[in-house]
């Protein structure tokens, strides 16, 4: 196996966006000429009731979004961890955006950073 040196990244944002897709928040945006590996991905509401959190993934070679989460819902004052012991990778100008139907949303993001001069 060969050892690919990496940087590492961690974003964190306030979701406000209330419209996905291109109107959603980006939480985190894959530099160019890089490959990134997420390790960890979660968000967590503040309120006291229960809110939906949407979250996609935009891809950047064919320019369209995918969704990851769809108005899930997340009970107050609690974590939802989207990618924790799994992975997901990503693309030169990919990136994971989120959205929310009301409440308050802090979304969290952990990646590995792999330069790629291909990219």
């Amino acid at each position: 196996m060969i050892e690919r040196n990496y940087t590492t990244s961690s974003e964190s944002i306030s979701v406000t966006a209330t419209s996905s897709g291109a109107s959603g928040n980006v939480l985190y945006t894959c530099p160019a000429n890089h490959d990134a590996t997420i390790d960890y991905l979660g968000v967590s509401n503040s309120a006291n009731s229960s809110q939906k959190i949407t979250v996609e993934f935009y891809h950047a070679d064919d320019t369209s979004y995918r969704t990851l989460s769809a108005n899930h819902t997340v009970a107050g004052h609690s974590t939802y961890h989207l990618i924790n012991a799994n992975r997901f990778h990503l693309h030169a100008g990919d990136k994971i955006i989120c959205s929310k139907d009301s409440g308050t949303f802090d979304a969290a993001i952990s990646v590995r950073q792999f330069y790629n001069p291909s990219r």
